[in-house]
């Protein structure tokens, strides 16, 4: 295991930083090389400046490392991607084309590329939405991570590409900015809750979404990455579940730490793409195939986002 070369792409965005720093734990330093499309003013370890459209740039950095595996997170997420519908189809896509076919040339031999709850939308069952069930998306982000779920099947059933894929719901971490997605305030009410004490959320206070702690992302990622082929029964993508709750609920958490903490609603275009998704995850073919569970609950993930952003807050 420890002999794999793993580049992980879009390493700058909310996932992939915490993911680099989690895979050179487990794999070592010099066998986890990050790659984004501008080069951070700090870097540490294996850099790699990379647009995942531009295929020769991309295939020379496979050559370069002898790079085994890929996790390809550069995307457009679902609020920035409705500003900017051609690139983010073009982004999403091409990006996975060049990888996938990497994979089936033989070049490559394992691929991480992550879908979304975006998959779904206003016809799919709200509650406990089912791993097989109506998906018709409404977002530009809903629809290119469709058609990359049925490409990355596509794939594994025509040409063998071991491709494994988790539909992420909204992620909430603290070592870094969120990345344009409709689940934002979910990250930002926690910095404004110290910063402020008091938060203007842009989705109503009974928006309830399906949500995950940043530590189960990365163990639900990981957990799959490394189960062995038979266990990964769905090459689409896997539902998987962490917690759902609405803002208001996050508010009054909060509330149990900083008694003073204030919120208010003005909900924005994000509101409609809130309520076209789920509010609850159906996991248990991920629970049964491959042993997920998460580790956080709301109170729980509540009370480390604000210890580790206070400690944050005083070490600047």
């Amino acid at each position: 295991m420890k002999s794999e070369k793993i580049l992980i792409i879009g390493s700058q965005g909310q996932i992939g930083l915490e993911l680099t720093t989690e895979l050179r734990t487990i794999y070592g330093e010099d066998n986890v090389i990050a790659s984004d499309v501008k080069r951070p003013t700090e870097v540490s370890g294996l850099f790699e400046e990379l647009d995942v459209m531009n295929k020769q740039k991309f295939a020379d950095i496979l050559k370069k490392h002898g790079v085994t595996q890929v996790y390809l997170l550069a995307a457009l997420l679902s609020a920035t991607a409705e500003q900017n519908p051609r690139l983010a189809w073009d982004l999403n896509m091409e990006g996975l084309f060049n990888v996938l076919n990497a994979a089936k040339e033989g070049i490559i031999k394992k691929v991480y590329w992550p879908s979304s709850i975006a998959v779904f939308g206003p016809s799919t069952p709200k509650k406990m939405t089912p791993q097989y069930t109506i998906m018709e998306p409404n977002t530009i982000y809903g629809i290119s991570k469709q058609a990359g779920e049925r490409y990355c099947e596509y794939y594994h059933q025509k040409h063998g590409v071991d491709v494994r894929s988790i539909r992420y719901p909204g992620l909430i971490g603290y070592k870094s900015a969120p990345g344009g997605g409709t689940t934002d305030y979910a990250v930002h009410i926690y910095h404004e809750a110290l910063k402020q004490g008091t938060y203007e959320c842009f989705l109503s206070a009974d928006t309830e979404l399906p949500m995950m702690y940043m530590h189960d992302a990365l163990k639900a990622t990981i957990g799959l990455m490394e189960s062995t082929a038979e266990k990964v029964k769905i090459r689409s993508s896997y539902n998987v579940a962490g917690m759902s709750f609405n803002p208001q609920q996050v508010a009054d958490e909060i509330a149990k730490h900083i008694p003073n903490f204030t919120v208010t609603y003005k909900p924005d275009f994000r509101q409609k793409i809130a309520d076209s998704w789920p509010q609850s995850i159906n996991d248990e073919e991920a629970r049964s195939h491959w042993g997920w569970k998460p580790d956080f609950n709301l109170a729980q993930m509540t009370t480390d986002m604000l210890e580790n952003l206070k400690k944050k807050t005083t070490s600047v």
